[in-house]
Parts: structure tokens; C-alpha cells; sequence
């Protein structure tokens, strides 16, 4: 009964899928509870989507509105930098 693997398997609960706590300027948008990573940037579509935040000319170009301003530090980012600001706002 060992309970570590001695495969190249990787345990569940790492990267991912570790709960991650979010920023109060992030909380903001996810809420305040540790969520995976995947979560957050789940959430942070959803408020996208929701608040219609998406150039409608550049679709990859997400406009920020107060909240999201407050995580990117600008008005205007790319979908590709979107998680390089979000991991400044994860613990």
C-alpha cells in the first residue's frame, strides 16, 4: 500500500489543477475562493463573453472594462498576454 507511484505518472493536484488564490482585484471577477488555474481563466472568459468585451474587429484583442483593468493594468490586451497578467494576480 505505498501511496507514491515509482512510474513517471504525475500526481493529480499539481500544475492546473492546484487551487490557486486569486488577487482582491481579480476576486473581483472569479470571486474569492481558491480555484485551479483553469477555473480562473474560465471565469475570466465568462466575464468577458458576458460584458461583450472582445474587439468585434480583432476578436483576440479583449477590451478591459474597470474590473479587468484593474488585473491587466491597461485597456487593451491580446487573449495570448491575458495569462501572463492573471498569473501576477494567483498565489
Amino acid at each position: 500500500m505505498a501511496s507514491k507511484s515509482s512510474g513517471s505518472g504525475r500526481k493529480a493536484g499539481g500544475g492546473l489543477a492546484r487551487p490557486v488564490q486569486p488577487s482582491a482585484e481579480l476576486a473581483a471577477i472569479t470571486g474569492s475562493d481558491p480555484l485551479p488555474r483553469s477555473q480562473v481563466v474560465s471565469k475570466v472568459w465568462d466575464h468577458i463573453r458576458k460584458n461583450n468585451l472582445q474587439n468585434p474587429q480583432n476578436k483576440r484583442e479583449i477590451v478591459a472594462d474597470d474590473k479587468l483593468r484593474k488585473v491587466f493594468g491597461k485597456d487593451r490586451v491580446s487573449m495570448f498576454e491575458m495569462n501572463k497578467h492573471l498569473s501576477n494576480h494567483l498565489k
